[in-house]
């Protein structure tokens, strides 16, 4: 579609080596790149820029005047979709899951700076979010708006086009990639990168986001690509959940730490951090082994790691005082 997509970020990102982390993880030195798309430039960057280009480059073509989309309270898509209203003259409506005042600061503050309107789902499943994001599309309409819904997580096969031109950029940038490692959330950023990468060359980690995020990501990428694709033939580790979503477990915050003392690398609680402890034990398994190159794509986040209490009371734990 000639009118898509509405430019948005800042391209192409940087892949920056990371040796010490690559280490401390059980790989070469020159085994390890990192994809930079937590600087694609808008509101606090992060990869969902790369999605709302393409769905809201629709919206605008629609005629739209308010983007409407769906979230947990931390959401980083939801912060994007403000920031991107903000940009574009749009008013923006985030419907979250939860009730005002049980999370604060991070993500929330953003949205609140960029102007967004919150809409309180309650402790509805996704089913329930949707439902209460028809609504608002519907007494937005009512009142003579011009809504459009934007998917949970900006996911879609239209916003995974936003990845087929990340792994077009991986492919010019590291020609010998093996594998790309990424958080798998909503499934569209993993859905973009198997289209362009192949399924052998994408590694998902699972955050919890999903009940079969596998299905996700087979489901937006098969339009995208020639190759025959099913949810049992994608590369997907779901040993990173843990207790869900929102909780902080050993693995990722050691992952975080490691990230951090290694390369000055800042990851989230929820995304990156979770995916950087899936290569971890992918590399401990095998799957992922010294000697062939592999790029973690950096997916954003930071603004979610100061809404989330027992990371940030992690982090505050490893400050020692001087002298000592």
């Amino acid at each position: 579609m000639s009118h898509l997509p509405v430019p948005l970020g800042t391209y192409p990102t940087p892949v920056e080596p990371a040796p010490r982390l690559a280490a401390a993880l059980g790989l070469g030195p020159e085994d390890l790149w990192i994809k930079r798309d937590d600087l694609t430039g808008l509101g606090g960057g992060g990869n969902k820029i790369r999605k709302l280009e393409w769905s809201v480059g629709a919206a605008l073509a629609e005629g739209a005047g308010t983007l409407v989309t769906t979230g947990a309270p931390q959401s980083n898509h939801a912060r994007l979709t403000a920031a991107a209203g903000a940009r574009l003259g749009l008013d923006v409506v985030l419907v979250l899951r939860g009730s005002p005042g049980v999370s604060r600061s991070g993500n929330l503050a953003l949205d609140g700076l960029f102007g967004a309107r919150l809409a309180w789902a309650g402790e509805v499943d996704q089913a329930g979010l949707d439902a209460a994001a028809a609504e608002v599309c519907a007494t937005l309409r009512a009142a003579g708006a011009r809504p459009t819904l934007i998917p949970f997580g900006g996911s879609s096969t239209l916003g995974a086009r936003g990845y087929v031109r990340c792994g077009e950029e991986l492919r010019e940038q590291v020609p010998d990639l093996r594998t790309a490692v990424v958080a798998l959330g909503s499934g569209g950023t993993m859905a973009g990168l198997v289209a362009a990468l192949g399924t052998g060359s994408v590694l998902g980690v699972d955050v919890g986001a999903l009940a079969d995020p596998a299905a996700a990501v087979a489901r937006f990428a098969a339009p995208l690509t020639a190759e025959k694709l099913t949810a049992e033939g994608l590369r997907v580790r779901r040993d990173q959940v843990g207790r869900g979503y929102a909780a902080l477990t050993g693995p990722v915050a050691e992952a975080l730490r490691l990230a951090a003392r290694t390369e000055g690398l800042v990851l989230d609680p929820t995304y990156t951090g979770r995916a950087l402890a899936g290569l971890h034990a992918a590399v401990h398994d095998g799957d992922v082994r010294p000697g062939e190159k592999t790029v973690f794509v950096h997916t954003g986040g930071l603004p979610g790691l100061f809404g989330h209490a027992d990371a940030v009371a992690f982090a505050e734990q490893g400050a020692t005082t001087f002298p000592g």
